[in-house]
């Protein structure tokens, strides 16, 4: 006799209810930013206030112009570098770029940018992240070096750093600076391991400071570079201290860049220059950013520091297909997101590859006015890629902000393309190997990913 198998209405109706649940969390994710594209920005209203980046305008009183990136692994914004820069140095007579990059490889582009050996790409490489070796930044030094060479004297372009988390490039100019002012660098020497290209493991970071102190306190009053990149090594020690508290490092690194972005700002004016133009990360040179209650951001430094002066612009996009790093083995992926932006998104509704927003030009009365001051979600993509949070977690790669609240003004683009990642040139590799990679630095960049800087 054939045995019938027992139906379990209670078993079905459990599973019917798990599916239902699904489906209405699912809908509830989609709506808040899972897999949907949200919100759209009034679109007429926007059409009448957009423009193209070329005509950007900007206020008198500005003394730093900030650009920031919403991702570091798209090509149109590392482009948006160039297109900026050249508006302020052809109209507004600004006559120096600082990125978030290091101080002393910086220094070895504004080297090259004045005639030095080399190419575009070497110099690129210098800066001593993946992020910039790439066609962009290198078109970038191009320009930069192109126009220096029919530059009238006390024209010409400079090209700065403003981070401090590699330190090859500044003990090399440290060295050679305290050579040329015939200061005793036997201790100083003693610092490198020339096999391993890196600081001896025979010093601690006490020794190391105290060591590079000694020689800054040698150093002419009047050579204020050479001094600069002493105080860079010992921001790099004094950020090093901070590898296992995520929260504090992140902090006094962002101290540490509007420190020496002010000091940039202070030797562009000694040459007679008031205003200079810096490029980060949106994370850092926002203006009312902060980390906790007692912690701000650069841009909210530099905010504080200059009032009206600092003028920043944010960028966004609608789609992102970016390049990030697929872990700590050097190789990269591609991955696509949505901002969930509504202005980003009326701007590619609007038909705008890209479009330039000045929220101060906007009625008042314009419905326009009340959504660019509204709290909304936007795209921030930094330098890491978690596959289980940023694929079924959006959230994680979006900010909650008031975009008239953080900016001045915005730059949005529709669809943005990943970045080509360039190899080290044998050039590069063979620099001494001031181009490699350091343990010690490796360790400092663990927190530093957390807000997507360089």
């Amino acid at each position: 006799m054939k045995k019938t198998r027992k139906k379990h209405p209670l078993r079905a109706a459990v599973l019917l209810g798990i599916v239902a649940v699904l489906a209405i969390t699912a809908g509830i994710y989609s709506h808040f930013g899972g897999f949907g594209t949200g919100e759209c920005a009034d679109t007429e209203e926007f059409s009448k206030y957009a423009t193209a980046v070329s005509e950007l305008i900007l206020p008198e009183q500005t003394q730093i112009a900030a650009l920031g990136e919403a991702t570091h692994g798209n090509a149109e914004f590392q482009r948006l570098k160039l297109d900026v820069f050249q508006i302020l140095v052809e109209r507004y007579g600004v006559r120096a770029f600082a990125l978030e990059g290091d101080f002393g490889g910086c220094e070895a582009v504004n080297r090259y940018i004045h005639g030095g050996e080399g190419t575009a790409a070497d110099a690129a490489a210098a800066i001593g992240f993946a992020i910039y070796r790439t066609q962009e930044t290198e078109d970038l030094i191009a320009w930069m070096r192109s126009y220096n060479e029919t530059a009238k004297l006390g024209e010409d372009l400079c090209f700065y750093g403003f981070d401090m988390q590699r330190y090859e490039y500044n003990y090399r100019y440290l060295l050679e600076a305290a050579r040329e002012a015939g200061i005793d660098t036997a201790e100083l020497e003693k610092l490198w391991d020339g096999e391993k290209n890196a600081y001896a493991d025979s010093y601690t970071s006490e020794q190391r400071a105290e060591i590079i102190n000694a020689v800054k306190n040698e150093l002419p009053t009047g050579n204020a570079q050479a001094i600069h990149f002493a105080d860079v090594l010992l921001q790099n020690i004094e950020l090093g201290k901070y590898i296992d508290d995520a929260g504090t490092g992140t902090a006094r690194r962002d101290r540490m860049m509007a420190d020496n972005t002010m000091w940039i700002l202070q030797q562009e004016q000694v040459r007679g220059n008031r205003c200079i133009f810096i490029s980060g990360h949106n994370g850092h040179v926002e203006q009312l950013g902060s980390y906790d209650q007692d912690s701000k951001v650069m841009g909210n430094l530099l905010a504080d520091e200059l009032g009206d002066g600092y003028f920043v612009i944010g960028t966004d996009f609608y789609r992102s297909r970016c390049n990030l790093p697929k872990g700590t083995d050097g190789k990269r992926l591609h991955h696509t997101f949505y901002s969930y932006d509504p202005l980003a998104k009326a701007s590619k509704k609007c038909g705008f590859a890209e479009s330039y927003l000045d929220f101060s030009k906007i009625s008042g009365d314009s419905v326009l006015k009340e959504q660019v001051e509204a709290y909304t979600w936007m795209g921030s993509l930094g330098e890491e890629y978690n596959a289980l949070f940023m694929n079924f977690f959006p959230m994680s790669y979006r900010v909650w902000r008031s975009p008239a609240t953080i900016y001045d003004a915005m730059i949005f683009v529709a669809n943005a393309h990943p970045t080509e990642i360039k190899a080290l040139s044998p050039a590069a590799l063979n620099e001494s190997g001031f181009a490699a990679q350091q343990t010690e630095q490796q360790a400092v960049m663990l927190f530093y990913q957390k807000r997507g800087g360089a």
